[in-house]
């Protein structure tokens, strides 16, 4: 059976940083490692980071490097995906097993392409509240992932590796006793968790604010809520078909994580970075377009956040 013993991190944001210290702490330094390109060493080589305040010991190694890993998380924003394939090209071995972390609902599908679909396996991270400001990083609630095969359409070597693969990562994560579960229906779980995004994220990010506020009955609860309604009427058209009780399922999810927290895209907003919204919303108007379909809150939220965007 395979053993998972080394592992690559590709990305240092908060979910990035999250698993590395988690590994770290479970296993120690050697288990984990970052890898990043020349200008992200050389200018987090140096850099101290911390999780909750306390300091972390983290193994930084240079993308040129070539290094067969077991398994490698891939943690990085949307936009930074196509860099990240050329980044984790030499970590990736015959046996090697990879998630993505990011959020969406194409991730696995670009890296697959890339490096084949029998490595992946299909990752949703969720219930989670971390957040990293520079160098340190915080949370209070791990959440979990969820993990899954990819559809094998038939292909009984995939179904087999993908069963070999889950496997693996199931004992290791029993092992380094990190939170997850299987899903059989994993695809439906990553629309679930894609819907939750499409509002949470995008009306933090928007209106600025925390999950509390957008928890809060009023304008921009309402907004959250009709976000989501429009990804439940897309995955009705694209035979996924969550069901309407998701909408709430998640909204209690949120109101379980730390209210003056805030999303990954309104971290960006503050950082006057470049945000995900192409993933989310320009996803939803483009399938509902597709569709034949109206979707105004996502294309309220898409312009605001391209005006948002254009003043940084």
């Amino acid at each position: 059976m395979k053993q998972i013993n080394r592992t690559a991190i590709i990305g240092m944001g908060a979910l990035g940083l999250m698993y590395g210290e988690h590994i770290v702490t479970a296993l120690g330094k050697n288990a984990a490692a970052f890898i990043l390109d020349d200008d992200r060493f050389e200018k987090y080589q140096h850099k101290n980071f911390t999780c909750n305040g306390k300091n972390l010991d983290l193994q930084i190694k240079r993308s040129s490097e070539k290094e067969f890993y077991d398994l490698v998380i891939v943690a990085v924003k949307y936009n930074s995906l196509k860099s990240a394939l050329a980044t984790m090209k030499n970590c990736i071995g015959p046996d090697t097993i990879i998630i993505s972390v990011m959020n969406g609902i194409s991730s696995e599908q670009i890296i697959g392409q890339q490096f084949g679909m029998d490595k992946m396996l299909i990752t949703i991270a969720q219930e989670m509240d971390a957040m990293r400001q520079d160098s340190d990083l915080v949370y209070t609630k791990k959440g979990v992932l969820v993990i899954g095969k990819p559809e094998s359409r038939g292909n009984s070597l995939i179904e087999k590796i993908s069963e070999e693969n889950l496997e693996a990562v199931k004992t290791y994560f029993e092992k380094i006793q990190l939170p997850f579960r299987i899903e059989e229906n994993i695809m439906y779980r990553l629309w679930a968790k894609w819907m939750l995004n499409v509002g949470i994220n995008q009306t933090c990010a928007v209106f600025d604010t925390n999950y509390k506020t957008a928890t809060t009955p009023g304008k921009i609860m309402d907004t959250f809520i009709g976000a989501m309604k429009e990804v439940v009427e897309l995955s009705h058209l694209e035979g996924i078909n969550l069901a309407d009780s998701e909408v709430d399922n998640y909204i209690r999810i949120i109101k379980t994580l730390a209210p003056e927290g805030y999303p990954s895209m309104a971290q960006d907003r503050k950082a006057r970075r470049p945000s995900e919204v192409e993933m989310f919303a320009g996803t939803v108007i483009e399938l509902a377009a597709k569709h034949g379909i109206d979707v105004p809150v996502n294309k309220i939220l898409y312009s605001e956040m391209k005006k948002i965007e254009s003043e940084y």
